[in-house]
């Protein structure tokens, strides 16, 4: 079985892979070389992909390399997609991830994928397996604390349904902003892209992907675990280069 480590910025996921379905899977606050090993004393795991957007843990690494066939992904780790960006030693490892996942669940389809964490990515996938690259935008959270970050009175908001689209008081007002507004930008994006891709698919994912299935009117997939479905597609794109 395979084992995916997606490690970021404020939380580490695991999946434990059969194949190409996920079986097990796990959310930590924080992951080292100790608590690891000791989880994996009950797995049956042979091969590992680590991918962290935090400073290496060698700890880790150094474990995971001396008990499995092991791959950490990097700007060099070879890909079940092409990359067509200018700049693919500074592109996420979870976008790329995102988009080795969607690869996966959709080969051969248009595909906008978006990743609604702590920043929104809109990433571009073709029919023939190219990443096109895509854009950044603030995550809701981050546009509600912005605001009162940067202003002197504005209060701080946290996000919340509301029916109204427009705002009748300075809270809903600013909920409407970040909120409406992450919704708009996005469905300006996808009706942007569909004037290329009249069959775009749309996959959503990240701890906000709720929000944007209830609010977006287009036909979208949510997978919240498509960055691990990537990460294992990576990790057997590797195996079988060697064999």
């Amino acid at each position: 079985m395979n084992l995916t480590i997606d490690i970021g910025n404020t939380r580490t996921k695991l999946g434990v892979f059969r194949g190409d379905q996920i079986v097990e899977q796990e959310v930590w606050e924080n992951a080292n070389a100790v608590k690891l090993e000791k989880w994996l004393y009950n797995q049956r795991i042979e091969k590992v992909i680590l991918s962290s957007v935090a400073k290496p843990n060698r700890a880790l690494t150094d474990f995971l390399k001396g008990r499995f066939f092991f791959v950490e992904l990097t700007d060099r780790t070879p890909l079940p997609i092409a990359i067509d960006y200018e700049t693919p030693h500074t592109l996420g490892k979870d976008r790329i991830a995102a988009v080795a996942g969607t690869y996966a669940l959709f080969p051969g389809q248009n595909c906008l994928v978006i990743d609604a964490g702590t920043c929104i990515t809109l990433d571009v996938l073709t029919s023939e397996g190219v990443f096109l690259g895509g854009n950044i935008s603030p995550g809701i959270h981050m546009r509600l604390q912005a605001m009162h970050h940067f202003t002197a009175r504005l209060p701080l908001v946290g996000r919340k349904d509301q029916p109204e689209w427009v705002g009748k008081s300075t809270e809903t007002a600013i909920r409407n902003g970040a909120q409406l507004g992450a919704t708009l930008e996005v469905e300006g994006f996808i009706e942007r892209c569909r004037e290329q891709w009249a069959d775009l698919r749309v996959i959503v994912t990240g701890g906000d992907s709720d929000f944007f299935v209830r609010t977006l009117k287009t036909k979208i997939f949510a997978n919240p675990n498509l960055v691990l479905v990537g990460l294992n597609k990576i990790l057997e794109h590797n195996v079988q280069l060697l064999e």
